[in-house]
């Protein structure tokens, strides 16, 4: 998704308040996402929460 976006992990990390080593981690699953950063994912892709933990194949987001 974050290159679907065009967005740099250092770009990425600086909208979710983390540094990029930490996000490059969450993205290689070297650490789990916490809950903060994971609200805030799903907001900057507009999509849910379940979508980016693989519980549905629905992207988009119910409402707007």
């Amino acid at each position: 998704m974050r290159e679907d976006a065009d967005l740099t992990q250092a770009k990425l990390a600086q909208k979710l308040s983390c540094s990029r080593q930490a996000y490059s981690n969450y993205e290689l699953g070297l650490r789990d996402i916490p809950t903060d950063i994971l609200i805030r994912l799903a907001a900057v892709h507009n999509t849910t929460i379940d979508y980016l933990l693989g519980t549905t194949e629905v992207r988009e987001r119910p409402w707007k």
